[in-house]
């Protein structure tokens, strides 16, 4: 371990009590995507600690998602940096907090977002704060913590992109894995908003005259799912359908939600092609389909991660822990710096699981060493 890793290592290991409170302050903040007042008010506790420490924080107003905030903490020698991720919404409505707040159970803690991401948001704070404790860094630190993920990254996207470009390195803090490893490959995702159009006509007078929307969109569907390929890593689901007038009147309009998701990039141009020509069949005569594009979210490919993963595993030994790298189906930031070829690294926070549900949980014994990993991990690219 580097004199700079073993300082920043020592720094952070009596942390775990205010780790715990921050993690606490933040949990309990309703911080539902297009919460912006919810979403800045996490965001000001982040960048009051960190102000403290006499780390920069730059704010990037958005008034439909929330701040982007960017906190730098500058190299002695510059070049390229090295970045710290995290977005700080959750997918919990207003309300929840007040149903079921932050609370421990020993080891376990509890409440909303409190895995995804909120204890990552914890460990990148800490690590920053580490880092400059210890003396800094030879390259610039860059912090990032956007306010839109769970919605695809509607305005976080450019930003990250912007920042990350020629990076030396991100690492994302979204959760450790339930097995205890981190995420070495995501996949990508992309939603599409099908609407399909018909005639409508009296179902019992004229059925006839009729062109079902629904009919020819229950056809597409089951075209659509039939492209699930699980050898490939490609799956295709239809989660949302909507439709018709009533039930005597032959639908006239029907729409749908598709989501599809791909391990690699050069598989989309191919996907979507198909999904194209599904789209572009007459399966009832008299109607006809079109699609908006979603949200994308780029996949993750194990060849960003690589290196990177072997540095983690050995900090991870060093500070007392054996992890492993696994993929995963869900999308996350990371697969934006991954793509632009930047090494990237994911699931870098605590321990947790049962995200996006009720019971969602985040292991705090796991807050320490995890943060000391990546700390010891980034102190290690010197050189």
């Amino acid at each position: 371990m580097t004199p700079l890793a073993q300082r920043a290592s020592d720094w952070l290991a009596s942390r775990r009590t205010e780790m715990e409170e921050m993690l606490q302050r933040i949990v309990d903040i309703d911080s539902g995507s297009r919460d912006q007042a919810g979403i800045d008010a996490v965001g000001e506790i982040m960048a009051a600690m960190l102000e403290a420490d006499g780390i920069a924080v730059t704010r990037f107003p958005n008034e439909t998602y929330g701040s982007v905030l960017k906190a730098d903490i500058p190299g002695h020698r510059g070049g390229a940096p090295v970045l710290l991720m995290g977005h700080r919404d959750t997918v919990y409505p207003k309300g929840t907090v007040a149903a079921r707040p932050f609370r421990r159970d020993g080891d376990t803690a509890y409440g909303p977002g409190v895995a995804d991401m909120q204890g990552g948001l914890v460990v990148d704070v800490f690590v920053l704060r580490a880092l400059k404790a210890a003396g800094g860094t030879d390259f610039p630190l860059i912090g990032l913590f956007t306010a839109d993920e769970e919605i695809g990254s509607p305005s976080g996207r450019k930003i990250i992109e912007e920042v990350a470009r020629g990076a030396r390195a991100a690492f994302n803090a979204e959760p450790g894995r339930v097995s205890g490893n981190v995420v070495t490959a995501r996949k990508g995702g992309l939603t599409l908003d099908i609407k399909v159009t018909g005639r409508a006509a009296h179902s019992g007078v004229n059925h006839a005259d009729g062109a079902s929307a629904i009919g020819a969109l229950a056809a597409k569907i089951t075209a659509l799912h039939a492209l699930t390929d699980y050898p490939s890593g490609i799956t295709t689901n239809v989660g949302v359908i909507r439709g018709g007038r009533t039930h005597n009147t032959v639908a006239d309009h029907a729409e749908a939600a598709l989501d599809i998701r791909f391990r690699s990039v050069d598989q989309l141009d191919g996907i979507l092609a198909r999904v194209e020509a599904i789209l572009a069949a007459e399966d009832v005569p008299g109607t006809s389909a079109s699609y908006e594009r979603g949200h994308l979210f780029m996949p993750l490919e194990e060849r960003h991660a690589a290196e990177l993963f072997a540095r983690y595993q050995a900090a991870a030994k060093e500070v007392g822990f054996e992890v492993g790298g696994e993929f995963t189906g869900g999308c996350a930031d990371s697969g934006f710096t991954g793509a632009l070829g930047v090494p990237s690294l994911c699931g870098l926070g605590p321990v947790g699981g049962a995200a996006h549900t009720e019971r969602e949980w985040c292991r705090l014994d796991t807050l320490v060493p995890r943060a000391q990993a990546l700390a010891v991990t980034i102190a290690g690219l010197e050189g």
